[in-house]
């Protein structure tokens, strides 16, 4: 399946002229709709956002991830392998937490190519549909790798933590989530953000009605919501939001 990663949003044309390229490059492949929200403009809170949801999909999945403020600059074009899933974007950041924390499940390698292959139409401004989302259908197939492998230290971001101490996405019920695996948490941490202190639950009725608490969510990370409320709006949260642990 080829799996879309990007902070386009779902209004506008984008997204869809991306998936019309899938659809005429690698027909009959399942598109998935990942992320159209992640934080925009923001690799670094996208790269934890994506490691975390990109474990749950089959070896050989291909995802196309555009988070990409500066595209039609010098940045690279990568193609990144990690644990046996495919990854098409920018040089930016957004695979770093994939590439650190691959091996762990499946004692894989990382492999790390920039793309050579360029498009008779290269849009300054729209490289996922000119460019990764080709890429991603070429991969997909089963053609190859159009590119140049690198090491994959050359698109490390050695000064980026293993978990991000921020809110990284709100989602439609105002749950706001960290950068921060809660399995790196003890039991009994305690998170503050926006000026609340917030204990940690299983389920969202560990706690009254209108109160806080954090939890594991489904993928793995810390969790802040609000019991039949939004933490975005009672707590003041938003994305890139700090959260202190204590």
């Amino acid at each position: 399946m080829i799996v879309l990663f990007t902070d386009f949003g779902l209004n506008g044309p984008y997204t869809g002229q991306m998936k019309a390229v899938l659809a005429r490059e690698a027909p009959g492949l399942p598109v998935i709709d990942l992320f159209s929200d992640a934080p925009v403009f923001d690799p670094q809170l996208s790269a934890y956002l994506l490691a975390a949801y990109a474990v749950e999909f089959p070896a050989g999945s291909v995802f196309v991830c555009v988070v990409d403020p500066g595209v039609g600059t010098e940045r690279r074009p990568l193609v990144v392998e990690a644990d046996g899933r495919w990854f098409v974007g920018p040089d930016n950041g957004l695979f770093e937490l994939l590439r650190r924390r691959a091996g762990v499940v499946r004692a894989q390698a990382v492999r790390v190519w920039t793309i050579d292959w360029r498009p008779a139409r290269l849009s300054a401004s729209f490289h996922g549909r000119d460019l990764f989302a080709p890429v991603a259908a070429k991969v997909a197939r089963g053609e190859g790798i159009p590119g140049t492998p690198v090491d994959s230290a050359a698109i490390a971001r050695p000064d980026w933590p293993d978990d991000l101490a921020r809110i990284v996405y709100v989602d439609v019920y105002g749950n706001a989530m960290t950068g921060i695996r809660a399995s790196s948490l003890a039991d009994g941490a305690v998170l503050r953000v926006g000026g609340t202190t917030v204990r940690r639950g299983r389920t969202f009725a560990d706690v009254p009605a209108g109160q806080a608490l954090w939890y594991e969510n489904s993928s793995g990370l810390a969790e802040i919501a609000v019991n039949r409320g939004r933490a975005d709006r009672d707590l003041g949260l938003s994305v890139g939001t700090p959260v202190d642990v204590l």
